[in-house]
C-alpha cells in the first residue's frame, strides 16, 4: 500500500469548479442520458403489455423466472465486487483490486451466458423472435440493449485490469503491443469458456448429465476445451509480477467512474427484472 493513500481525497477535486472530478462528472452526465434511453424502452414495453395485440405470446409461458432470478443474483453480486475493487484501489491495494475486477468480469460473463441461453431457448423452443410479435420486439430490444451495456462494461473492466499491469518504466508505445496481446488472450479465453460451458449445458439438458455424456462432450469439443485451458494458463503467466507499475491510488477516480457505470447497469436490470418479469406474476 502506498504511503500517500491516506492523504488523497478520492471524492473531491479542488481543481474543478464543481469540486467533482471531471471524469466522474462526465460519467454522471452520460448515465443521466442513458436513464432517459432505458426509460423510453421500459415504458414502451409496459404500454404494449397493458394493450397486447391479438396473437401476442403469453409471457408466463415464455419466461423462465428461475433462470432470470439466478442471473439477477449474479449481477447483484458483481456490483458488490465492483464496490470492493473501488475500495481496494482507494487504499492502494492493487492485488485486491485486480482480484475484485476479475470476479466482477466473471460474474458479468455468467450473466451474459444466461442471457444467451435464455434468448436461444426463446427462439428455438418458444418460437418467439424479435420480428414475430410485439412482445418479442419489446423484450429483445430492451434486454438486448441492456446485455450490450453489460458486454461493454465487461470490456471496460478487462481494459482496466490490463492497464493495471503497465510497468512503471514502460513508455506508452512499448507497452501498447504487450497490452494488445494480453487483451486478445483474455478475449479468446472468455469466448472459448462461454462456448464450452453453454455447449455443455445444452448437451446436459438434451441427453442428461452423466459420465458418458461428459466423455463424449470432451472428445467432441477437445480443441475448444484445450484452448480454454491454455488460455487460462497464458493469463496466469501474463499476470505475473514484474516490478513496480504505473497504477496506484491516484488512479482511483478511473475505477470509481467505471464503478458508477457498472452500478448503473445493475440498477437498470433490477428495474427491467421487476417491470418485465416479476410484474407478470403479481
Amino acid at each position: 500500500m502506498s504511503s500517500h493513500a491516506g492523504t488523497i481525497d478520492h471524492h473531491h477535486d479542488p481543481s474543478t469548479s464543481t469540486g467533482i472530478p471531471n471524469k466522474k462528472l462526465l460519467m454522471w452526465t452520460f448515465l443521466a442520458s442513458d436513464c432517459m434511453f432505458f426509460g423510453a424502452l421500459i415504458a414502451t414495453h409496459l404500454i404494449y403489455r397493458l394493450h397486447p395485440p391479438p396473437g401476442n405470446p403469453e409471457p408466463k409461458v415464455i419466461f423462465n423466472p428461475g433462470l432470470t432470478s439466478f442471473s439477477t443474483f449474479i449481477l447483484l453480486m458483481s456490483s458488490l465486487m465492483m464496490a470492493l475493487a473501488v475500495n481496494a484501489i482507494q487504499k492502494g491495494n492493487l492485488k485486491s483490486m485486480r482480484l475484485s475486477l476479475l470476479t466482477t468480469i466473471f460474474f458479468g460473463c455468467i450473466f451474459l451466458g444466461c442471457q444467451v441461453f435464455e434468448f436461444t431457448e426463446f427462439v428455438n423452443e418458444k418460437h418467439m423472435t424479435i420480428t414475430n410479435s410485439i412482445l418479442g420486439s419489446t423484450f429483445f430490444t430492451l434486454t438486448g440493449t441492456h446485455g450490450t451495456h453489460v458486454a461493454i462494461g465487461v470490456l471496460w473492466l478487462t481494459l482496466m485490469y490490463i492497464r493495471s499491469f503497465k510497468p512503471a518504466s514502460a513508455t506508452s508505445g512499448s507497452w501498447l503491443g504487450w497490452a494488445f496481446v494480453h487483451l486478445l488472450v483474455f478475449a479468446a479465453t472468455v469466448v472459448l469458456s462461454m462456448h464450452v460451458v453453454l455447449d455443455l449445458v445444452f448437451s446436459a439438458l438434451s441427453t442428461g448429465f452423466n459420465a458418458g455424456m461428459l466423455g463424449g462432450f470432451i472428445r467432441g469439443n477437445f480443441l475448444p476445451v484445450a484452448g480454454m485451458i491454455i488460455g487460462f494458463g497464458a493469463l496466469r503467466w501474463l499476470a505475473r509480477s514484474t516490478g513496480p507499475v504505473q497504477f496506484d491510488e491516484h488512479n482511483a477516480v478511473d475505477v470509481e467512474s467505471m464503478g458508477l457505470y457498472w452500478h448503473f447497469v445493475d440498477i437498470v436490470w433490477i428495474v427491467i427484472f421487476t417491470a418485465v418479469y416479476l410484474l407478470e406474476y403479481i
